[in-house]
């Protein structure tokens, strides 16, 4: 299993450069509910109706993990280590997921694999 972040999961719902590489993980993925509202959040601000976004992703093996406490402290924690690069809380949301079960991260964003010390396989799609 590998842990989607919402810039992985956009870059495959609309076919942006990187989509087919997503495509070979996809089924065998999981998301926080965190990067599924950015991603839900990109489709509401473009001004798509979400609802059938959400029935289509809820069609697919996508795992869709709900946002706890474990994963909360986790992101907190990588504040410090990531701040340099710019990373959001969302971001580190996601990689608090995939610390927290020990699984690769799918990501457009490339600068998440220069960051020392998180102990999480980056695969930069782009």
């Amino acid at each position: 299993m590998i842990v989607l972040d919402a810039s992985a999961l956009l870059a495959y719902l609309f076919r942006e450069t990187g989509h087919e590489i997503v495509g070979q993980y996809i089924e065998d993925a999981c998301i926080s509910t965190v990067n599924l509202s950015e991603v839900a959040g990109r489709f509401s601000h473009d001004g798509i109706d979400i609802t059938p976004l959400i029935q289509h992703l809820e069609k697919t093996s996508i795992t869709f993990v709900s946002f706890n406490q474990e994963h909360a402290l986790c992101a907190a924690e990588l504040i410090t280590l990531t701040k340099p690069y710019g990373l959001s809380l969302a971001d580190r949301c996601c990689l608090g997921l995939a610390i927290t079960r020990n699984l690769a991260v799918l990501t457009a964003d490339s600068v998440w694999a220069e960051i020392e010390g998180i102990n999480v396989n980056v695969i930069a799609i782009r």
